[in-house]
């Protein structure tokens, strides 16, 4: 049961609905935080409905009466323990997010098509005006705080690129030559890698995540920085964010003046 959702007195699922494994109904024991509190097995049902509750993985006993919801790590809707106030990492993926909402669509025949369809007369418009509707989409479903480094970066790329086209050598190339020109600069190299390492971060910090160990080493860390760290929570929290986010961006505009880091020119010598 849950504050958001509850089950009707009495409800519980047919031995019809398990996940089976081979012939037989799947079991399975809680993991993680929970697993020290609770030992029992129980059988596996994927609600595809959102009937009572939302559509998810359930864990039920042997009447078939919903225990546990298994919300997973990724697009979770629920970051708190049960009964508790320890919190649990969520991770978002707002592309799989989308692909899921119009695939589950689809498979149920309720697919909205009059938004399908005026979102293609927009991007008819779009492109009609001369504006990229891949671009205008993707920042238009990404959540702001994904889209404004996105607007930063553009920002960048855009003084470097008018910074070179000023360039003697470069004053007579064509916008086509002169894209391609940009596009080999060190800026862009830079910039590659800052996505990288962006992923890799990313999938470094989930692998913390998943062992409660270092979760709990994390927690230290994190009480430590909350009491004595002005800038780790409360109002002036994003500043301390903001300071890296400033220096990376004043690197990737130096760099793709070529001010740093300026790659060295090779002169082939006569034999």
């Amino acid at each position: 049961q849950s504050k958001d959702f509850s089950f009707p007195s009495g409800f519980h699922f047919s031995p019809d609905q398990y996940v089976k494994s081979g012939d037989q109904p799947k079991r399975e024991s809680l993991t993680g935080g929970q697993a020290s509190s609770d030992s029992n097995s129980y059988y596996v049902v994927h609600k595809t409905t959102t009937e009572y509750g939302p559509a998810g993985r359930y864990f039920v006993n042997e009447q078939g009466v919903p225990v546990y919801l298994a919300d997973p790590g990724i697009n979770g809707i629920y970051d708190r323990l049960p009964g508790t106030t320890n919190t649990v990492a969520k991770f978002t993926a707002p592309k799989a997010t989308l692909m899921s909402y119009i695939i589950k669509g689809i498979l149920s025949r309720e697919l909205p098509w009059g938004l399908v369809l005026l979102g293609v007369m927009i991007t008819i418009v779009l492109e009609l005006s001369g504006v990229p509707s891949l671009a205008f989409a993707v920042g238009v479903y990404l959540p702001i705080s994904t889209s404004a480094p996105i607007f930063v970066g553009g920002a960048v790329r855009w003084l470097v690129d008018k910074y070179l086209r000023k360039k003697p050598e470069n004053v007579t190339l064509t916008e086509e030559k002169m894209a391609a020109e940009t596009d080999k600069s060190p800026g862009v190299l830079l910039a590659s890698g800052y996505i990288a390492g962006g992923t890799l971060a990313g999938v470094l910090f989930a692998f913390l995540n998943l062992k409660e160990g270092i979760v709990n080493k994390l927690k230290v860390y994190e009480e430590w920085a909350t009491h004595h760290n002005p800038f780790f929570e409360g109002p002036n929290s994003d500043l301390l964010g903001l300071i890296p986010f400033l220096l990376l961006t004043i690197m990737l505009y130096v760099v793709g003046r070529e001010l740093l880091l300026k790659p060295k020119a090779y002169v082939r010598k006569n034999e």
